[in-house]
């Protein structure tokens, strides 16, 4: 399920190499510390909790607030603990930019290397589908631009990914964890966290657009030239004045390419939908207008944004601080980081950090 999302500046720029060196001893012995002590599936839950995340990356030294934050704790991370995967039962996939598309070949890889109890293939499709619900089930206006999948020998996973939003120069991170995880298309997170609601944010994974998802996918069987006559019929009608909506999405000749490979593929639900390739975005935003004007099924535009603290706030809003949480995420960090055999400065100036942030 997804467990939640944070909100940061663009930074641009690199990490100066003095500092990253020091940034993968840190995450290699916070890592190690925390897999002797609880074992590497508790190293996915934390990995998922945006803010465990967040104090994660601040103790390793990097900006607080910034999207670089996540690139290079996750960068840091996966250079730390190379030649340790296996001693760990702790594997790490994908990355940056380009680095990202590696990650299917990544899991291939281990695969072959080590014995993991579910076929890779299952992996990769977790993998991929993450990426498709955050880029297109849910349309936020954020590009994604890295993809991080962390996995042990039992099949669990966890995938941190962060998008773009080149207007607002914003980037946003999604975080995933495997546990309890049902569906991908049926409000898959147990938590979006924000300091703000976006307007206008297509949002295919809420229970409201379940009957959108419905036609959808049955659109998306029929034969291209079937579809293409209803929507002659609704070009007539005043479209919505929505932002994801363009004229663009609805040109005939761009909804022909897409409708024949899906009505060659047949796919049977919404998830086999986005699992098609040349689905994206534009595709999905022209049938869920088709299915609206045509069929009258209205899916939801709401943000799925609920709350943006962790452990709640000082004033009571949304919701009480929760102290025990608060301070087991606090004594967490503090025994990895005292457990790391690391220089002392570097350990003590790690302890001051996590103390101020």
């Amino acid at each position: 399920m997804r467990t939640g999302i944070a909100n940061l500046p663009m930074h641009w720029g690199k990490a100066p190499r003095w500092l990253f060196s020091r940034m993968e001893k840190l995450a290699r012995e916070i890592t190690i510390a925390i897999i002797e002590e609880f074992g590497s599936h508790e190293m996915l839950v934390r990995l998922s909790d945006p803010y465990w995340f967040q104090a994660f990356g601040c103790v390793l030294g990097y900006d607080w607030h910034s999207s670089g934050l996540t690139t290079v704790t996750c960068g840091a991370l996966k250079e730390g603990i190379k030649g340790l995967e296996k001693d760990l039962n702790f594997f790490v996939a994908g990355g940056k930019g380009r680095t990202s598309r590696k990650t299917p070949k990544e899991i291939e890889y281990w695969g072959e290397k080590v014995s993991i109890s579910v076929n890779p293939e299952k992996l990769i499709y977790a993998s991929r589908m993450s990426a498709k619900v955050d880029s297109t089930a849910v349309q936020d206006g954020y590009q994604l631009y890295h993809h991080n999948f962390f996995f042990t020998m039992n099949g669990t996973w966890a995938v941190v990914q962060q998008g773009m939003n080149i207007k607002s120069r914003n980037a946003r991170r999604y975080h995933w964890m495997s546990e309890k995880f049902t569906d991908f298309v049926n409000e898959p997170q147990s938590a979006i966290c924000d300091d703000r609601k976006l307007t206008n944010v297509l949002n295919l994974t809420s229970p409201q657009s379940t009957n959108s998802r419905k036609v959808i996918s049955e659109i998306s069987k029929e034969k291209p030239d079937k579809i293409l006559k209803e929507y002659k019929k609704i070009t007539t009608l005043s479209l919505p004045r929505r932002e994801w909506i363009e004229r663009d999405d609805m040109l005939p000749k761009n909804l022909e390419k897409v409708l024949l490979s899906t009505y060659e593929t047949q796919p049977e639900k919404f998830e086999d939908l986005l699992g098609v390739y040349g689905v994206g975005p534009k595709s999905i935003r022209a049938l869920t207008l088709i299915a609206e004007l045509a069929f009258g099924t209205k899916a939801d535009w709401k943000d799925p944004v609920k709350y943006s603290f962790a452990h709640g706030g000082k004033d009571g809003y949304p919701y009480p601080v929760d102290k025990e949480t608060y301070d087991k995420s606090i004594d967490l960090l503090k025994k990895a980081i005292k457990r790391a055999k690391i220089q002392r400065s570097e350990k003590n100036n790690a302890l001051m950090k996590l103390n101020n942030f």
